[in-house]
C-alpha cells in the first residue's frame, strides 16, 4: 500500500542557524545546510508526502511516542544552547491519521507506543532544524518520533523502526521518508572550549570510531556495525544513545539490510560532536518473512537480537 520512499541520517546541530546570521559563523554550515536542501529536494522527487524524524531531542522515560499534532507554529528558543538557536519561528503541518496509523500497527506488532495527536507540544529542535531546510515552504507533513530514550534497549528501537515500516507499506495509503536525527560521536567540548572545538571532534579516538563507522556504512557492512552499536553508542557518547540510529537500521531491515550508504554531506566536527548527512538506499525489508496478519507480540518481539 504505502511506501517507505527515503530514509536517511541527519545532522541538526544548532550552528546550522547560527550561520544564517551575520557574524563570525556566517556561510560556516552552508555544507550541511546544502545536504539538507537536497535531501529535501529528493523527497518531493520521490512524492514524499510526510517526513517521520526519529528526534534525539525528544527525551522520553517509558514507551515510544509520536508527536502527530495536526499543525505545528511558534518560536523556538534550545534550552541548552539559547546562544545559538533563539527566537527560531517555525510553522509546518502534521498528520494526525498517519501517527494513529504508525502507533497502532505498532502496538499490535508489540511495541507498545502512543500516538499524541491532541497535544500542545511542539517538535523538538532535532526535527525544527532540519525541517527549516527541508521544509521550507510547508510541502511535507510532519510527523516527530521520540528517539532520546532512557530506559529502552536499543533492540526495542529496532523493532520499532520495523513496525513502523510495516505500518506504512502495510497500512498507509502514501509516501513517506524515515530520517534519524541525531550524531555520531556526541561528546561536546568541555566548558571554555567550545570555541576551539567549533570545527572538531572531541578526540582523535572518536574521531576514528565515527570514520570506521561511515566506512562500514559506505561498504554496507551491516552485520557488524549493527554488533557493534550497542558498545558504539556507549563509548562513543552516541546521541540519544543511538536510539534514531537503531531505529533507522530496524526499518530497512538490520543486519540484513543489503544497502550502502551515499554521504550527502561528508564528515564534519561539531562543539566536539562528530556530524552527517548520509542517505540510506530503501530496499526490500527482510521483516516481510513475518506476515503482518500473522505477526504476534511474541514473534515480532524475536524479530531483532536483545541489545
Amino acid at each position: 500500500m504505502g511506501t517507505l520512499a527515503l530514509a536517511a541520517k541527519i545532522t541538526h546541530v544548532p550552528s546550522l542557524y547560527l550561520s544564517e546570521l551575520p557574524g563570525p559563523r556566517h556561510g560556516t554550515r552552508q555544507d550541511a545546510i546544502d545536504g539538507h536542501l537536497e535531501i529535501g529536494r529528493r523527497c518531493r522527487e520521490l512524492g514524499v508526502d510526510t517526513l517521520v524524524v526519529f528526534d534525539t531531542h525528544w527525551l522520553v522515560n517509558a514507551n515510544y511516542h509520536i508527536n502527530c499534532g495536526p499543525h505545528f507554529k511558534g518560536v523556538y528558543t534550545s534550552n541548552e544552547l539559547p546562544h545559538f538557536i533563539s527566537n527560531l519561528p517555525f510553522e509546518c503541518p502534521g498528520n494526525p491519521a498517519l501517527g494513529r496509523l504508525l502507533a497502532q500497527s505498532c502496538n499490535a506488532l508489540g511495541v507498545e507506543t502512543l500516538a499524541h495527536d491532541a497535544t500542545t507540544l511542539n517538535p523538538e529542535y532535532g526535527t525544527l532544524v532540519p525541517l527549516r531546510y527541508m521544509n521550507p515552504d510547508q510541502h511535507f507533513k510532519v510527523v516527530s518520533v521520540s528517539a532520546l530514550c532512557t530506559g529502552h534497549y536499543l533492540n526495542d528501537s529496532a523493532r520499532l523502526g520495523w513496525a513502523l515500516r510495516r505500518a506504512v507499506e502495510d497500512h498507509y495509503d502514501g509516501t513517506v521518508a524515515f530520517l534519524a536525527s541525531g550524531s555520531l560521536s556526541h561528546r561536546f567540548a568541555q566548558n571554555g572550549l567550545a570555541p576551539e572545538f567549533a570545527f572538531k571532534v572531541w578526540s582523535p579516538f572518536l574521531e576514528m570510531m565515527d570514520r570506521e563507522v561511515v566506512d562500514l556504512w559506505q561498504r554496507g557492512d551491516w552485520a557488524r556495525f549493527c554488533d557493534m552499536l550497542p558498545e558504539y553508542a556507549t563509548k562513543g557518547h552516541g546521541e540519544g544513545f543511538m536510539h534514531d540510529t537503531a531505529m533507522l537500521l530496524g526499518a530497512l531491515g538490520w543486519s540484513a539490510y543489503q544497502g550502502q550508504a551515499e554521504v550527502v554531506t561528508p564528515y564534519f566536527g561539531a562543539s566536539g560532536t562528530g556530524q552527517i548527512n548520509a542517505v540510506f538506499p530503501v530496499t526490500p525489508q527482510d521483516g516481510r518473512a513475518i506476515p503482518a496478519a500473522q505477526a504476534s507480540a511474541a514473534s515480532a518481539y524475536q524479530a531483532f537480537p536483545r541489545l
